[in-house]
């Protein structure tokens, strides 16, 4: 024993012994965990206890009917009790069962979509149930729930949950009243402060919405809000799906390869995986043995006029077979083998056995596998007995032109040279092995023949090789060996990713969709302009995400300070944790100021009248931890964010770019307005002539569209006249206060004694379009166009 190990045993005396050590050691329960470590799940504060309390109960609310087919209505209330606050939360779901409801609300990690690759908002069982222990441990008093299904009557429930076991304890359990028809109601008091109230406003505003089908009422001691819906559309139902070959790792991989019941890593990847087929599965296959065995060189067979070296070899590795059946054995696999540009030691192999197979029937004579083996390795001994040539016109394709003959020759030679001392005579290897070939004849080239082949050299004529090789048809390994062995798997895996496959299916996912992100944002933010993008599906992990995103600019939004960002994930606001969230990483990285946004030093948060959506919808949203604040730095997803933000910004700066150039038009044409009278007055006066029509005029030096009505006895018209150099389309509406009659060409609408007239004429450049109607007598009239910017109109009328 050393000097050191020695001492290892001294200092003792007073310790446990392991054994009194494991006499201490017990399993704790999941409940038991979290109840010291309540921070993990975002109750590690009163005041955002108190958000996060509200915010797994209404994601509760909202999953409940949403899956149910009922379009939400969500009512939440925040008491101040003194010396606590009480919370209540009611949904017009399709209630609990009374089985259930012990389990939903006081069993941490139990529910039923964990394992689901679907969208969901909530997915580990933990939510609802955290905030039933928060509650209990800091109030003392239980969770009091009432559920109404459909077909049952209501029932009210006391519970507890026990942390040793993580099981709920019924205090009361009894027929209850309740005047809805059906829905779910969860009463908690519990230790809060309202110090977080911007955050639990916000988290009410954003929910609203990003779920623009619910309608939200919200009470707490100080205000009260009311958000209604803005559509009348549920989201889309989703569908669970497998996981995607693009995504999944290697001890997941492992896993499934354990757990599959198929044989075949054909019948594996299109029974255990999304988007693959049995196209796609041969493809991953393919790219498995390139992986697995590695590639044949191809050679080129031997010239025509050389085509006796092949014939007569063949002949001689034939024994015991008629003089007749072995000339034209040995006949018709060169004719054969001379038919290809390229042939690899397999396509020699599947030549000799077609055409033993045909001579064998012609001739009534065995070609057993002896002779073809025998004649494989005759014919591909004669295809590879020179290979310089070969190695020297993919070397040359390979390499710039200012390597010189002698130096692609040296490397070509050397090259050659590996391929022949290669134990495989097959000359089938992997590409690290090709690459290994590569340079170690560029390194032998370099120091005799005073050459240089850098990185991109030798990569290329690596490709160039590779790409020229053809994939083994030997059988892939079978599921249960792939399973046993990591290396093998790991090669499946590298086969996967590589290997094109289409996008995963998007019915697992229910993304807002563009039109209804700008309903959301329209309805809650008095803006002057709105913009939205979603995005492809796209992979991380084996789990499909889309990417939405959105954004307001202008009206009401406040001037000053930074752009507001609102971040999603699977229709659920992020309101802590900011600073730890890839989406505001993404916002900080992109130059706003390419898209019209002011952003101090060209990086970090833009300023402006401007709030910034972004939704990450997901079958599994990869969050920083169990509270679910924040969307962790997912190069995949950060790309898409940023993409999504983009799309959206492009809009926004082609509007900031025309509202500057209306802005320009404006200033020019109030310019012209103040000076145009007073030249027309002049001109009147010198000429003696009528005044000048300034207003048309005015149209016709802007390139304006220039509106005109006259009335001639019953006759009305109202001249659209196109001076721009497009084609324009509008809504012209005129009011009048004499009934116009029916018109075939406008629409008439009455109302308290007023006529509407509505046309939507489209006028080439130059040309004018007249809108006619008759009236009875004197009338008063007033007309608005819609579609036509006011920067490019003028109204004579």
């Amino acid at each position: 024993m050393t000097s050191f190990q020695s001492q290892l045993g001294e200092g003792g005396g007073g310790g446990a012994t392991a054994e009194e050590l494991a006499e201490g050691q017990r399993s704790i329960s999941i409940a038991e965990f979290f109840e010291k470590n309540k921070q993990m799940l975002g109750f590690d504060s009163d005041a955002k206890a108190l958000v996060t309390a509200v915010k797994e109960a209404v994601d509760n609310a909202l999953d409940a009917t949403e899956e149910a087919g009922i379009l939400p209505d969500v009512y939440v209330e925040v008491e101040d009790r003194g010396d606590y606050y009480r919370l209540v939360v009611e949904d017009n779901g399709p209630g609990i069962t009374k089985e259930q409801v012990p389990k939903v609300f006081g069993k941490l990690l139990y529910g039923s979509r964990f394992h689901k690759r679907e969208q969901n908002r909530g997915q580990q069982g933990i939510g609802i149930s955290a905030a039933v222990l928060y509650s209990q441990l800091t109030s003392g008093k239980p969770a009091k729930i009432t559920s109404k299904t459909e077909n049952g009557g209501a029932r009210y429930f006391e519970l507890t949950i026990d942390t040793d076991t993580n099981e709920p304890e019924i205090d009361v359990d009894e027929a209850a009243s309740w005047e809805r028809p059906h829905g779910t109601r969860i009463e908690l008091e519990m230790e809060a402060n309202m110090r977080a109230r911007q955050q639990l406003h916000d988290y009410i505003k954003y929910t609203a919405v990003v779920n623009p089908h619910a309608r939200i009422e919200f009470h707490e001691p100080a205000e009260s809000f009311k958000f209604e819906r803005a559509t009348d559309e549920l989201p889309p139902e989703t569908e669970e799906i497998r996981p995607h070959p693009h995504g999944v790792e290697l001890g997941t991989l492992l896993k499934m390869l354990e757990a599959t019941d198929s044989y075949s890593i054909s019948g594996f990847l299109q029974g255990e995986f999304t988007r693959v087929g049995a196209k796609t599965a041969d493809g991953v296959c393919d790219n498995l043995r390139d992986r697995h065995f590695g590639r044949e060189m191809a050679w080129r067979p031997p010239a025509t006029h050389e085509e006796a070296d092949v014939e007569p070899a063949v002949r001689g590795a034939v024994a015991n077979k008629s003089s007749e059946a072995t000339a034209d054995f040995a006949r018709r696999i060169t004719d054969r083998i001379a038919d290809n540009d390229r042939v690899a030691h397999a396509t020699v192999a599947e030549i000799v056995d077609d055409v033993a197979g045909e001579v064998a029937e012609e001739y009534d004579e065995t070609f057993g596998t002896t002779v073809r083996e025998k004649a494989v390795d005759a014919a591909w001994g004669e295809v590879t007995d020179e290979r310089a040539a070969d190695c020297y016109e993919l070397v040359d394709e390979a390499t710039t032109t200012r390597k010189d003959d002698a130096v692609v020759e040296g490397l070509s030679t050397r090259l050659a040279e590996k391929f022949e001392s290669q134990d495989d005579s097959r000359n089938r290897l992997t590409r690290e092995r090709l690459r290994e070939f590569v340079d170690r004849a560029a390194d032998a080239t370099e120091e005799y023949d005073d050459a240089t082949f850098g990185e991109t050299a030798r990569e290329n004529v690596t490709d160039a090789f590779w790409e020229r090789a053809r994939t083994v048809p030997d059988e892939v390994p079978k599921v249960s060996a792939v399973a046993d062995d990591r290396d093998a798997a790991a090669r499946l895996l590298e086969a996967m990713r590589e290997t094109d496959i289409l996008s995963p299916p998007t019915d697992c996912l229910a993304p807002i969709s563009e039109e209804l992100v700008d309903a959301g944002l329209r309805k809650e933010y008095e803006a002057d302009f709105y913009a939205a993008a979603t995005r492809d599906a796209e992979v991380h992990g084996g789990d499909p995400f889309v990417v939405e995103a959105g954004i307001a600019y202008g009206g009401e939004l406040p001037e000053d300070g930074q752009v507001e960002v609102l971040r999603f994930a699977n229709r659920v606001p992020l309101v802590y944790q900011r600073g730890a969230c890839s989406t505001v990483d993404v916002v900080k990285n992109i130059n706003w100021r390419n898209y019209g946004l002011d952003q101090p030093g060209g990086s970090g948060m833009p300023n402006g009248p401007a709030v910034l959506m972004v939704h990450v919808a997901s079958t599994n949203v990869p969050f920083t931890s169990e509270s679910k604040d924040a969307v962790a730095n997912i190069p995949d997803i950060e790309d898409e964010i940023e993409l999504a933000l983009r799309e959206a910004a492009r809009e926004l700066k082609s509007y900031l770019n025309k509202r500057r150039s209306l802005e320009k038009r404006r200033r020019k044409q109030n310019v012209i307005a103040d000076i145009l009278p007073e030249m027309a007055e002049k001109l009147s006066e010198v000429t003696g002539r009528e005044p000048l029509a300034v207003e048309d005029s005015l149209a016709r030096i802007m390139n304006n569209v220039l509106v005109e009505r006259t009335v001639n006895g019953s006759t009305v018209e109202l001249s659209v006249h196109n001076f721009d150099d497009t084609n324009v389309s509008g809504e012209v509406t005129e009011m009048v206060t004499a009934d116009p009659g029916d018109h075939d060409d406008a629409t008439v609408v009455e109302m308290d004694g007023e006529w509407f007239l509505k046309w939507t004429p489209e006028v080439s450049p130059g040309e004018t379009a007249t809108l006619t109607y008759e009236i009875d007598g004197d009338a008063e009239f007033d007309v608005s166009v819609e579609g036509i910017e006011a920067e490019k109109l003028t109204v004579n009328a």
